[in-house]
């Protein structure tokens, strides 16, 4: 394993190195440690990710190994690319914590895994779908967050005026969710958008934790 003193993937602020120092402080072994950074997935249009310490030795063969002071840093291979750039921050409002801000941003095809290529090249540029997503985010949205739900604009086709609509939260996977769809999101979508003709649902609903079956499954 090999460890460069200058890294270029990402910085700790002074504050943030502070706090990472007094952390390894307190555990075991703490020489041999390392903080591993990572994305973990996408949510609410940015990634998501894990911060922990783990042992140095057990750093993936191609990842990107370098030190930030006295803190040495892993990242996988596969976070390099997006991450490159952030930088550890420690935030002391609310309550006090590390934040990483990342000046990159996931792919469309990362924040909608697995939603055919073709139906999201038509973007949500448009006039149609800036309409589309103003009403999913002041009607449509808060009124199913109380249920952990929520419902993105994947691509809108503005020739054939169809939306694509990704849900989220506790609308993936649930048993109610085409009911949601066509008696809510949908009814609410084309009332307030007459111009629209349909709205498909892309959602991956059996990933979710209550995975929906059709009748005919």
């Amino acid at each position: 394993m090999t460890t460069v003193e200058t890294f270029d993937v990402l910085t700790l602020t002074d504050e943030a190195r502070n706090v990472v120092i007094d952390a390894l402080a307190n555990e075991q072994r703490s020489e041999d440690l390392a903080l591993f950074i990572e994305v973990t997935g996408t949510r609410s249009g940015g990634y998501t990710y894990d911060l922990y310490f783990s042992d140095r030795v057990d750093a993936p063969a191609d990842a990107a190994i370098g030190r930030d002071g006295d803190v040495t840093i892993v990242v996988p291979a596969a976070s390099v690319a997006r991450l490159r750039g952030s930088r550890l921050e420690f935030a002391p409002d609310g309550g006090g914590g590390l934040i990483l801000v990342n000046p990159n941003a996931p792919t469309a095809e990362e924040l909608h895994p697995g939603v055919p290529a073709d139906i999201i090249a038509f973007g949500v540029d448009g006039p149609l779908a800036k309409r589309a997503i103003e009403v999913l985010e002041s009607t449509i949205n808060p009124s199913i967050a109380a249920h952990g739900g929520n419902a993105d604009l994947v691509a809108l086709d503005e020739d054939k005026r169809v939306a694509y609509i990704m849900m989220g939260g506790g609308c993936q996977g649930c048993s109610l969710s085409r009911m949601t769809l066509s008696q809510g999101i949908e009814t609410a979508l084309v009332e307030a958008i007459p111009e629209l003709t349909s709205v498909v649902d892309v959602t991956d609903h059996a990933s979710g934790v209550n995975p929906f079956y059709s009748d005919d499954h």
